[in-house]
């Protein structure tokens, strides 16, 4: 048996480092399973970065209208809707979407 085992010694090393390089192929942080994830993560990454630039340059653009040039129809526009102010003679709606879908 162990003459036998001595023979085969180069097949049985170069079968296990075959399977020990296809298990970390496949899994482990450097992985093809790690990969795609990582990839996955990535693009929720850039999308979340889209998102928030553009919150960003709408919020600039909203202090832009409140910096030395004031707009006097946005600041109407901000009173009316945040304290719920009218004019005489003025019905304010507030209409509020109950809707279950969103």
């Amino acid at each position: 048996m162990l003459k036998r085992l001595k023979n085969n010694y180069f097949l049985l090393i170069s079968t296990f480092l075959i399977l020990y390089f296809f298990f970390n192929l496949l899994s482990g942080q450097r992985g093809l399973i790690s990969y795609f994830e990582k990839k996955q993560i990535l693009k929720n990454l850039k999308k979340e970065e889209l998102l928030l630039n553009n919150q960003i340059n709408d919020l600039d653009f909203k202090n832009s209208l409140l910096s030395d040039n004031l707009d006097l129809d946005y600041i109407e526009t901000l009173i009316r809707q945040r304290f719920l102010f009218g004019k005489e003679n003025e019905t304010i709606y507030i209409i509020k979407n109950n809707d279950p879908k969103n």
